[in-house]
């Protein structure tokens, strides 16, 4: 019990979500022998004061978790470092969190963290996390607080060397539909050898999220904040490799938006999104690959998603949560007639209308790449393509209101180009696939021995 564990001591500090991790502690009992001091600056004028003095900004956000964390610890250094014993280890816990209000107009959400120490004094190790309480019920949404942030402290020193197990330690007595871990960083001198992707995708992996999100830099990101009044042009695919089609697709559909008054370079993002199926296409988590995937898309710029949505409709549901300005979710020909095939839609009482109402929000668009006719090997578009004909009103709905535009200026002679025959050819050492794929994603390809590619001279 960390109540009874002397070698762990330090300091409990929370704001906007009352006191709910200091308020377990101290119900347990026993909690004088680990905690030294426990503050709730509720106020934001003291929490301005004591964490971020001239310069108020956002209060549930991850640079305020990490100014408490740095602070609290400091202090613990400063008041009580040349009195502890030898055995004792510092921790710092804090967490800022926005619980449901009053009149129930907002999201529970909010950034937990620890610093604590390991194996050496004054060296500490950091773990935040990112939650989104689920609740239609402030007191339940504190005491799902509470609990969690204890799991997160016993895990810090008892969980560290196994990741997973750290993760799913997280929801002891907690119900998944109770709460949801959107991001996880485990950052220090102990945990270096940690790769953050590779934890986030496991959040996804075990159902504790829907999906989480790297930057082009690949540096795992909470999705809010990076959609926050943001556009976001979204493409779905396999990206094993990513081929000239994809180059082309994300080429064409930025020029397309380029011509939005909504645009502006800065407040547009490009994601490729790969589902949780395709990184599972052979029952497990493939590591190296999917981390080849993430650093060739980030490579050319490109943001990351990785969901467990396989339908279209939640992918728009999860984008729209965030108050993104504009969504543009980006597919070819033949993936969007299935989109409108009603048999994907059973589980839902309105059927397809229904999932059409979830598709396009008054903020989204589809952008339609068009495809070759494997018969006549002529070029489809939304212009030409075949609809069954109980579903060709509501397609010519969606055409006369502009909520899906064909992409033009594309280079239609890639358009024969299938990622499925790359990856084939990349494996049989055949090297028509050298001519399919942009110069960048060939090199690597080749320096990396990517994707079943094997260097024949080097091997000779």
């Amino acid at each position: 019990m960390l109540n009874l564990d002397q070698s762990k001591y330090g300091t409990i500090a929370e704001i906007g979500g009352g006191q709910e991790v200091a308020r377990a502690f101290f119900q347990a009992g026993g909690a004088s022998g680990t905690i030294a001091k426990s503050i709730s600056a509720y106020d934001k004028t003291f929490s301005d004061h004591l964490y971020n003095e001239g310069n108020a900004d956002r209060y549930v956000c991850l640079p305020r978790l990490e100014k408490m964390l740095e602070t609290e610890y400091c202090e613990l250094l400063s008041v009580l470092g040349t009195q502890r014993k030898n055995n004792v280890r510092f921790f710092a816990f804090a967490n800022t969190v926005e619980t449901l209000n009053f009149s129930k107009s907002n999201k529970g959400h909010g950034w937990l963290g620890v610093k604590f120490e390991l194996t050496q004094q004054g060296k500490p190790n950091e773990i935040v996390i990112h939650v989104r309480l689920h609740e239609n019920d402030g007191a339940l949404q504190q005491y799902t607080l509470g609990t969690l942030g204890v799991n997160l402290i016993f895990a810090c020193y008892n969980y560290y060397s196994t990741p997973n197990t750290f993760l799913q330690s997280l929801m002891d007595n907690l119900d998944r539909d109770r709460v949801e871990i959107t991001m996880a960083r485990m950052t220090g001198p102990d945990l270096s050898w940690v790769d953050n992707r590779l934890l986030c995708v496991q959040l996804v992996k075990n159902g504790m999220a829907n999906a989480i999100m790297f930057d082009r830099y690949g540096q795992v990101q909470q999705p809010s904040d990076m959609l926050y009044k943001k556009n976001a042009l979204v493409l779905r695919g396999r990206f094993r490799p990513i081929t000239y089609v994809g180059f082309d697709i994300l080429k064409s559909s930025y020029a397309l938006f380029k011509t939005d008054e909504d645009h502006t370079p800065e407040s547009t993002l490009q994601i490729c999104e790969i589902t949780l199926n395709n990184l599972l296409e052979e029952g497990e988590l493939n590591e190296r690959d999917f981390l080849d995937r993430v650093d060739l898309l980030n490579g050319m710029g490109q943001n990351v998603l990785i969901s467990n949505f396989r339908e279209f409709y939640k992918l728009g549901e999860y984008f729209a949560q965030f108050k993104a300005k504009n969504i543009r979710i980006i597919v070819g020909v033949p993936i969007f007639s299935k989109i409108l095939d009603k048999k994907y839609y059973a589980n839902l009482k309105g059927g397809l209308l229904e999932a059409m109402g979830k598709m396009f929000p008054e903020n989204t668009k589809f952008y339609i790449y068009p495809a070759l006719n494997p018969e006549t090997g002529g070029v489809v578009t939304s212009n030409n393509v075949e609809m069954p004909a109980d579903i060709k009103h509501l397609f010519n709905y969606l055409k006369l209101n502009r909520k899906i535009h064909d992409l033009t200026n594309v280079n239609t002679k890639w358009l024969s180009i299938s990622s499925t025959e790359v990856l084939a050819l990349i494996r049989t050492g055949n090297p028509k696939w050298e001519k399919m794929v942009p110069k960048y994603i060939l090199q690597n390809i080749k320096a990396k021995e990517l994707f079943g590619y094997k260097n024949v001279s080097s091997e000779s």
